[in-house]
């Protein structure tokens, strides 16, 4: 078989992104397989029957927008799509603390290494803090509770990848209305538009104010030649003398066709769940990379994910749906509340509804209730929202990073194995409580009613592929390379080997840039 490209990348996340960009920089023949959609504005999921959900056993009928995984004790919610994470997260782009590389690292891997890289992800991003004239609600009811618990000098504006105008803010006519938002080309020639406060972060924002994957490290590695194939399921990853053949199923027809390419280098970028269960079924299912480390699937991390609903009496305004969804951040990662590391966020959630009814006004034919509908419904400072008084507090931190990813078998479906996950809370527990006791003394502060989910639920998912000194006690060595396999790389949040403890995407993105730097040189 002759060969085609150089580089065979799986996924296009934080991880795969920018490796396809800096390989493609390089002058390699990159490939990039995505097994989610290619998303335009147009198609962003707003109302009941849109594509929400990605089911990773069925995608050639179910490939939306969230893929929300169910196991004990936990969900897992990951992004499917072309821009991986990127599409779905919060924006919030920030550096680990330098104490984080201290143990459980490689000892190539250390802060000050990943530095010059940190800033590659930072100028790509494009990220800067909210400017001081647009605070929301929800980032001023942070701060001031802060401030009267004694945690004020612990208060911050969090750096996001969002662009804004400064000369924006609530108090213009009409301040959430599209025509507020300028427009621009990004430096990878990319029309975007400034953020309105739109609170759509999480499910696709219309006016493009936000510096998704899509828009920066995407489009510089295609107009370097690289190729990049959205619904692409990859299968498993042989090795064939020369390179590897990756085996995949595309969706073509609402039916999955087989397919396969082959490249001498292939890097894993499909997340700590996709990379680990690729590899997984490399090793124990189709034996085509039987050599792989026994640690794959261990380490697993939620990075201490908690999310916790705050309800306020009416007339408060917290504002749930208006501004970026996060934007303001309390920082405990110095271990002063019982020896614990964590940070909490001012996290909010889209207007679900109003968003359905006005996509649902802006499709229809013109009339009298239509006009009448669009005056009374539409977004504002005074928008209808039944939840507009609810806070949603995230907490992220330093868990055990304990969990183990495995194939198995459930009793309904004895006869195919899925990724299943064996996630104990005990050894995490003292810092899920040390979470949730600060929630509780945010919301009691300001009056707030806190109802803990009977459930927890991770947007960090880390671990699976963790890097190692060696086979025994790693997948990855500190270049991201598969112990045992030369030119199989990994790249993403699973070749992290303990928790953050503060959002990852950063971070992930530096690795990635680490990687893809040590393969071209």
């Amino acid at each position: 078989m002759s060969k085609k490209f150089d580089v065979i990348i799986i996924g296009s996340g934080f991880g795969g992104a920018v490796t396809a960009c800096r390989l493609a920089e390089a002058g390699a023949k990159v490939l990039v397989l995505e097994r989610g959609r290619r998303w335009q504005v147009k198609d962003y999921p707003r109302q009941a029957g849109d594509a929400w959900l990605y089911e990773h056993t069925y995608p050639q009928k179910f490939n939306g927008w969230l893929d929300l995984r169910i196991y004990k004790g936990m969900l897992v919610a990951v992004g499917a799509g072309v821009g991986g994470g990127s599409l779905c997260y919060s924006s919030v782009v920030v550096k680990a603390t330098s104490q984080r590389f201290e143990e459980g690292w490689p000892p190539e891997i250390t802060y000050d290494e990943l530095l010059p890289y940190y800033e590659k992800v930072r100028t790509m991003m494009n990220v800067r803090e909210i400017p001081s004239g647009q605070y929301t609600k929800r980032y001023k009811l942070l701060r001031q509770a802060a401030k009267k618990l004694g945690y004020g000098d612990r208060f911050k504006s969090l750096p996001l990848a969002l662009s804004f105008d400064p000369e924006w803010n609530y108090d213009l006519p009409d301040p959430l209305n599209s025509n507020n938002s300028k427009t621009y080309i990004n430096p990878q020639g990319q029309e975007q538009g400034t953020c309105i406060h739109l609170g759509n972060c999480d499910l696709g924002c219309e006016v493009k104010a936000k510096n998704t994957l899509d828009l920066n490290y995407i489009p510089r590695a295609e107009q370097k030649g690289a190729e990049v194939r959205p619904l692409h399921m990859v299968r498993y990853i042989e090795p064939d003398g020369q390179g590897y053949r990756v085996i995949f199923d595309r969706i073509e027809d609402g039916r999955l066709v087989r397919g396969e390419e082959h490249s001498e280098k292939v890097v894993l970028a499909a997340g700590s769940l996709g990379s680990t269960e690729i590899l997984l079924r490399c090793r124990d299912q189709y034996k085509t990379l039987p050599k792989i480390s026994k640690v794959l699937g261990h380490n697993w991390s939620a990075n201490a994910n908690v999310l916790t609903p705050d309800f306020y009496p009416q007339g408060s305004q917290v504002e749930q749906s208006i501004g970026p969804t996060i934007s303001g951040g309390l920082e405990f990662m110095d271990g002063s509340i019982d020896g614990q590391r964590f940070i909490i966020e001012d996290d909010g959630f889209p207007n679900l509804l109003l968003n359905a009814l006005n996509d649902k006004l802006g499709s229809s034919e013109s009339s009298l209730l239509t006009f009448v509908l669009r005056d009374r419904l539409k977004r504002g400072v005074d928008e209808k929202n039944p939840l507009k008084n609810l806070m949603v507090w995230l907490g992220a931190g330093v868990d055990a990073s304990d969990g183990q990813l495995f194939l198995g078998r459930q009793w309904f479906k004895f006869w195919k194995r899925d990724l299943q996950l064996k996630w104990d809370p005990s050894r995490s527990q003292k810092v899920i409580d040390s979470i949730l006791k600060i929630h509780h003394k945010l919301s009691e502060v300001n009056g707030g009613k806190l109802e803990p989910l009977p459930v927890m639920a991770t947007v960090h998912p880390l671990g699976g592929c963790k890097m190692g000194n060696n086979f025994n006690d790693g997948v990855v060595n500190h270049c991201g390379e598969v112990f045992g396999y030369q030119n199989l790389y990994v790249a993403d949040g699973s070749i992290v080997p303990k928790a953050i403890g503060r959002n990852p995407s950063m971070t992930i993105g530096a690795l990635a840039e680490r990687v893809a730097h040590l393969i071209t040189n």
